[in-house]
């Protein structure tokens, strides 16, 4: 099993993570500089914790999939740039956007193939990128106001 920048709510945030999600949300919702590195350009995919864990549980529960890597993600890519706007106007945050040098190990694209999970689990994810966010935020923002 191979699986592809989750998000989701009590995901663990801050630079010694690397996740991107995470991070941007925590800089949106306290209007900080949010970071991106490189030009934005890059791409990624991105599966809501939910949709993982019915994937996780259908290799599970799936007998064919012994033996197999099952990528489990999402096969709909987001620039890096159009992630931070997203998440920017999602938290009504007045942050500013800015951009440092990419670092030398950092792939250009990450994109599930979800060809395997499709045919031998019946499987793919269902929740939008824009609504996992949406969950994602309000749980981000209810810890911040818990303190």
């Amino acid at each position: 099993m191979d699986i592809f920048n989750t998000s989701g709510p009590r995901i663990r945030y801050g630079p010694e993570f690397g996740r991107v999600v995470p991070n941007f949300i925590h800089q949106a919702l306290n209007n900080e500089e949010i970071t991106i590195f490189g030009d934005g350009s890059q791409t990624r995919s991105f599966i809501y914790v939910v949709d993982e864990i019915e994937g996780i549980l259908k290799i599970v529960h799936n007998g064919e999939a012994i033996g197999e890597v099952i990528n489990l993600g999402n096969n709909k890519e987001f620039t890096i740039l159009e992630l931070a706007k997203i998440i920017k106007e999602l938290a009504n945050s007045k942050s500013d956007i800015i951009f440092k040098p990419l670092p030398i190990d950092d792939p250009v694209r990450r994109c599930a193939d979800l060809s395997k999970a499709k045919r031998i689990l019946n499987w793919q994810p269902t929740t939008p990128l824009r609504e996992g966010l949406i969950k994602t935020i309000a749980w981000f923002k209810n810890e911040i106001e818990k303190g």
